[in-house]
């Protein structure tokens, strides 16, 4: 079980974190991704990072504005997202990934949450 907050509704140029948390002991030992999706469009990577945080990668979209950090003593993680533009709204979605596969691909995920709401207005 995920949980993600911290979604809201911002002007462009702002910033939000969202956070991921899990109530399972496991959640530290594997790597978490955010993803994101609008409707009619499939499931975007935005981030992922390893268990220890020693790894990380971004989408092109968010690469320089967006920045994935866990804390494995609070079991979570945390998307923060600066300089927001209207295209970044969507329904973001945190996920662990217990396989080898590639972090790039949302069917490579085991565990998901419901989503939280980002709504970025011009």
């Amino acid at each position: 079980q995920l949980i993600e907050s911290g979604g809201s509704e911002v002007h462009a140029g702002d910033s939000l974190r969202l956070s991921c948390t899990s109530p399972r002991r496991s959640f530290p030992l594997y790597t978490v991704g955010w993803f994101r999706q609008v409707p009619g469009k499939e499931r975007e990577f935005v981030a992922a990072l390893t268990r220890a945080g020693g790894e990380s990668d971004y989408g092109a979209a968010v690469k320089g504005r967006f920045t994935i950090s866990r804390d494995n003593d609070l079991n979570t993680v945390y998307l923060q997202m600066n300089d927001l533009m209207p295209e970044d709204t969507a329904l973001y979605y945190c996920a662990q990934k217990v396989g080898v596969g590639s972090w790039w691909f949302a069917r490579e995920y085991d565990y998901w949450g419901q989503g939280t709401q980002v709504t970025v207005s011009s």
